[in-house]
């Protein structure tokens, strides 16, 4: 039952979601492999999951509707972002029901839009490679259920984003990027979530359900990023030897950014997608994973800019 339960943790790791979106690009794919804030330590050990994300935003949107760059006038017209993450994550559970989850980006943005100043058209670009902000969340088992072949685990999650990434990047020309494409910022979070999950060992399947929310408790020079809830809903299934089928439903809902500093006209929004992938378990403590991640519905205030879709890769272990 341990090898069992080992081969389908390894599985499970790429089920879990997260988020951030901005109106100018600065966005992270909302499937998250942070899998063992779901149980799948519950056993003392630890686990650690490095992934890249590839999203090129080059599609602007106002409130549900493709438009063209410049066809809503703006101060600022934006043209396209394109973000390439590498998310390295470290879980330790302690066997008592308590863990921890470490988590830190390394975003590689390049940024393009087009400045309207007096009726002339000023092209800008920013090209930076910045750490991000560091996530560190504790989690608490609330119950364990089910049988051994259909195990249920239920808990909650608690933590912190830290102002670990720099908010006043500039281009070569001096001028800083607008906040919200900036790779941190600037404030601490506090991140609360909750968590239910079976697995189900005799068809080699699993599903999840998880809500998750996130609030800025502070504001630096003049900006203050809006507040954001996440639902998202997943299933894995086992076919042939370690593959798995994987597709999660992942909404966002976040609201306005605010200060003068923020852009709230143009910030916020909600969001749905749908991400299907495949892992492979290479043996029980080690997993190689794909997603591509297509949006259902695209709802933004103002007019921002957004992915068609979003393509991640990586690969996740545990460590005993």
């Amino acid at each position: 039952m341990k090898t069992c339960r080992l081969h389908l943790a390894a599985a499970l790791a790429a089920l879990f979601p997260a988020l951030a979106h901005a109106s100018c690009g600065a966005a992270f794919c909302t499937v998250n492999t942070n899998w063992t804030t779901q149980s799948a330590l519950a056993a003392p050990g630890s686990a650690f999951d490095v992934h890249y994300e590839y999203l090129d935003q080059d599609q602007p949107m106002s409130g549900g509707d493709k438009v063209a760059v410049g066809q809503i006038p703006h101060h600022h017209d934006e043209v396209a972002t394109v973000n390439r993450n590498l998310v390295a994550t470290y879980s330790r559970g302690f066997g008592n029901g308590w863990g921890v989850t470490v988590s830190a980006p390394v975003g590689d943005r390049d940024h393009r839009h087009v400045h309207n100043h007096h009726g002339e058209q000023i092209g800008e670009t920013w090209s930076f490679t910045e750490l991000g902000d560091v996530r560190v969340v504790g989690r608490y088992q609330l119950a364990a259920g089910g049988d051994l072949l259909n195990p249920t685990d239920s808990g909650v999650t608690f933590g912190l984003k830290l102002p670990t990434g720099r908010f006043t990047v500039a281009n070569d020309d001096g001028e800083r990027a607008e906040r919200s494409l900036q790779p941190g910022t600037g404030t601490t979070d506090l991140v609360l979530g909750a968590y239910h999950h079976q697995r189900r060992n005799a068809s080699d399947a699993a599903w999840f359900v998880q809500a998750q929310y996130q609030h800025a408790v502070d504001s630096r020079d003049g900006y203050k990023p809006g507040a954001q809830f996440s639902a998202d809903a997943g299933v894995r299934k086992g076919f042939g030897p370690g593959f798995g089928a994987l597709v999660q439903l992942n909404f966002v809902h976040k609201r306005a950014d605010s200060g003068s500093a923020a852009e709230p006209a143009d910030s916020g929004g909600r969001y749905l997608f749908l991400s299907p992938g495949l892992s492979y378990a290479v043996n029980g403590r080690l997993q190689v994973y794909g997603f591509v991640q297509q949006p259902l519905v695209r709802h933004v205030n103002g007019v921002q800019l957004t992915a068609n879709r979003a393509f991640l890769a990586g690969l996740s272990g545990q460590i005993w």
